[in-house]
Formats: C-alpha cells, structure tokens, sequence
C-alpha cells in the first residue's frame, strides 16, 4: 500500500510543468492516504489529472469572469506597455494637469471619453452622469464646470449624448422609477415640450429618442453659455462649447450643428454675465 502511494506521488510530478505550476496546492489527502488497488491505479490516476486539468480550468475561469480581478490583472499590463511606449507620461501626469477639453457625458459604460477620443490620461477633464443632463442647480456639475474654467484654462467644453441612452428611453417611458424619476425630470420636460410635434411628424419610437436626446444636448450646451464662467471663458479665452453625439453602433462622433444669432448672445451675457 506505501508502494502505490508512492508510485502516486510521483506520478503527479510526472505530470506537464505546466499543470504542476498550475495546482497552488496538492491534490486532496484522499488519493493518498487510502490508495486505491492497484487494479484502480490507472483510475486513480485519471482522477489526479482530472484535478489539475480542472484546476487550470478554475482559475482560468475566475479571471475570465471575476471582471474587477482581470481589470487588476489588465492594469498592471497597461501601465507596464504606456510607461515603456511614452516614458514621460506618468512622471509628467505626477506633476500636474493641463487638459485642454471638459468633456461632459452620460455614466454609460459604452462612452469612455478618452477611448473614443482617442486621447491619454490627462488630455480630457471629465464629468459623468445619468443621460449628461446639466440642472443649472446641480452643485456637483457646476463645481466641475467652474474648475475647469477657471483653473484649468480647458479651451473646449463638450456635451455629448449618445444613442440607445437607458436615460433617454427612460424619460420617454411612463414607468415609475423611484429616485431616479427626479433626475429625468428635465428630460421629461424636454419631451412634454416636443411631443405634440413628434407626433404630428409621425415619428417612431426610436426616432423620438434620438430627437429627445439631441434635444438634451442643445439644452446642455445652452446651459454652459448662461454660467458666468463660461461666458467669461468664451469672450477672454476664445473657450468654445460643443454638442457631440456618439453613436454606439459604430464608435464614431458626429457633431450638433447649433447655431447662434449675434443679438442672442448678447442678450445671454447681459442676462447671465457678471462682474
């Protein structure tokens, strides 16, 4: 009986390095502490490959579907590749931030600025929420705003909806919600004020969310130019305020075309502007 577990001992360091590195403990007691007969021997020993196999299988598994793990996992390969393809960056991101663009977006995992932009750390300020809605009484946007205006000196402001916006489709529903219903109220006003157009243009479903988001960027972007800050930024620093759309299915941004009268924004600045 010693005999076969000894021939089991050394059979699983027969086995592929691969597979030995890969077990962090050895294969249960039961294997060893009642060997099977040797007439079970080679079953025993499909039993002992089977666990390491199943054991590679594991943790393979666990960093496929642990996604906070395998992002750990990612990080230390990124940081390892940008440091050796821009050695500069990351000292020089230590120092400090001078971005010149405020990017302004939805929460939606699908719309990483920086990604889309395809731009690096530092080059984009951000502030994200549920469906980019900017209430003029938000303190949290306003701060950001501000920051990014004053202090930083960005030279680009960007509000930027996307399509199939869980907000968007949300807000054009009926459907009690709970805390978040107080955040779409604006997008609720949004279509209250349009809907009777909407209508009467015949459009689908789907096309009314694309208009009610569009819809939200105009009004975000009508928003900025009525902040002090901005308007100070526009006319000392030339800072200019843009509306974006990402469209998901494609990856591509395409830009609003909003217009402005000259006696407009007048009026805004003698309405909003101070000294």
């Amino acid at each position: 009986m010693a005999g076969t577990g000894m021939y089991l001992r050394s059979a699983v360091y027969r086995l592929p390095a691969a597979i030995r590195l890969s077990i962090s403990t050895r294969p249960p007691a039961r294997f060893f502490s009642q060997p099977p007969a040797l007439a079970e021997k080679s079953n025993t020993l499909n039993l002992l490959f089977l666990h390491a196999r199943h054991n590679i299988a594991d943790k393979a598994f666990l960093l496929l579907t642990d996604t906070f793990k395998h992002a750990l996992h990612q990080n230390k390969q990124w940081a390892q590749a940008t440091a050796n393809a821009k050695p500069d960056l990351f000292p020089t991101l230590a120092s400090g931030q001078q971005p010149q663009i405020l990017w302004i977006g939805c929460s939606d995992s699908r719309v990483p600025e920086t990604t889309v932009l395809g731009l690096h750390p530092g080059d984009v300020f951000v502030h994200r929420n549920i469906a980019n809605i900017l209430p003029p009484t938000d303190i949290n946007s306003r701060s950001v705003i501000a920051y990014a205006v004053q202090y930083l000196k960005v030279k680009h402001i960007v509000v930027c909806g996307h399509m199939e916006c869980g907000g968007v489709k949300a807000a054009l529903g009926n459907d009690r919600l709970g805390l978040i219903d107080a955040w779409l109220m604006p997008l609720r006003k949004l279509r209250a004020e349009n809907k009777a157009a909407w209508d009467q243009e015949g459009l689908s479903e789907k096309e009314k969310t694309v208009k009610l988001m569009e819809a939200n960027v105009r009004l975000g972007v009508q928003t900025l130019k009525e902040y002090p800050e901005v308007i100070d930024g526009m006319r000392e620093r030339g800072v200019v305020v843009h509306g974006l759309v990402y469209h998901v299915e494609s990856g591509e941004l395409r830009e609003l075309e909003i217009e402005e009268e000259e006696h407009e924004g007048k009026k805004r600045k003698e309405a909003f502007g101070m000294k």
